[in-house]
């Protein structure tokens, strides 16, 4: 693991009593300009969980402003995400060529407003909507600027 990764977990770590081996599968982190603090608590917003927000003064770290968020993490419900305000080394994020699927992940009705909720301030890309072979699906970018492609098979 890099150093700097390193201290935000061990740090976290003795302030949620979460763990890297408490991790059940790929957890994005992303590295905002300095919005951190108020992206994750709209990802919350959203998707429900708790939020977790440790400050570079927290961390006893000097490579960033003080008030800034060194390291953060929304865990506990249907998606879990980590983040931090993007350091003088680090570039924050945009995303090119992907997105993050949440493809019948819950039901249409849930999947409907996560996307109407994710879409505000944002940008849709390609509306949540019936396909052909009758499944629905859009895409967005969110206000942060994250990707989503959000869709469900319909029930019945």
């Amino acid at each position: 693991m890099y150093p700097r990764a390193a201290r935000r977990h061990r740090a976290a770590r003795l302030t949620s009593g979460r763990t890297l081996a408490d991790m059940s599968g790929l957890v994005p982190y992303l590295l905002f300009p300095g919005t951190a603090a108020e992206a994750l608590p709209f990802y919350q917003s959203v998707f429900g969980g708790e939020v977790a927000l440790f400050t570079y003064e927290q961390f006893e770290r000097t490579d960033g402003p003080g008030d800034q968020i060194a390291h953060g993490m929304l865990t506990g419900g249907p998606v879990e995400i980590s983040g931090a305000d993007a350091g003088a080394d680090d570039d924050a994020v945009h995303m090119n060529g992907m997105f993050f699927s949440l493809l019948g992940t819950a039901d249409p009705e849930t999947l409907t407003r996560w996307f109407a909720q994710l879409g505000e301030g944002g940008r849709v890309i390609d509306p949540l909507q019936q396909r052909p072979w009758g499944d629905h699906d859009g895409t967005l970018v969110d206000r942060y600027g994250v990707r989503w492609l959000i869709g469900f098979h319909p029930e019945g």
